[in-house]
């Protein structure tokens, strides 16, 4: 068992100690969804932690999209509560990077892509290519991408 699994279920038991429904059904909804990650496949496994996180990121971006969706449904009780659980799942993720970090980082990256020959809009892969492992768990990748776009333009 991981590290982070381990906290996970940690914080589930008091949790459900404390009464506190929101962390709690929030917990075992992201529990649930690792060990869905880990009999996928043809083969059970041990997701690592680095696979964790990804899974509590996927979570975290379930609970904003389903948050929007409530918000503009009208459904401000239901929105109100997935933000919550969002803002939970975002304290066991690695602190995301300001916008100013991540311009710098793209800044860097298309001049590498530059280098190579690789230049506007058609540069794009490139560019995202060296971004993607500088910036993997530290930004969304739709934030990375419009920014690359930008600097590309």
């Amino acid at each position: 068992m991981t590290t982070l699994k381990a906290k996970l279920q940690e914080d589930l038991t008091t949790a459900i100690k404390a009464r506190d429904e929101l962390h709690s059904s929030t917990l075992r909804l992201t529990l649930s969804a690792i060990t869905k990650e880990e009999v996928a496949g043809k083969e059970a496994r041990v997701l690592s932690d680095e696979e964790v996180l990804k899974v509590i990121a996927k979570e975290a971006k379930k609970r904003r999209e389903a948050a929007e969706a409530f918000a503009q449904g009208g459904r401000a009780e239901q929105a109100a509560r997935e933000t919550a659980e969002g803002e939970f799942l975002d304290t066991y993720l690695p602190k995301q990077l300001t916008d100013d970090e991540l311009v710098a980082i793209v800044a860097q990256a298309v001049e590498e892509a530059k280098a190579t020959g690789a230049e506007g809009p058609r540069a794009m892969g490139a560019v995202m290519k060296i971004v993607n492992p500088k910036v993997a768990g530290l930004a969304e990748g739709g934030r990375v991408a419009a920014v690359v776009k930008q600097q590309l333009s």
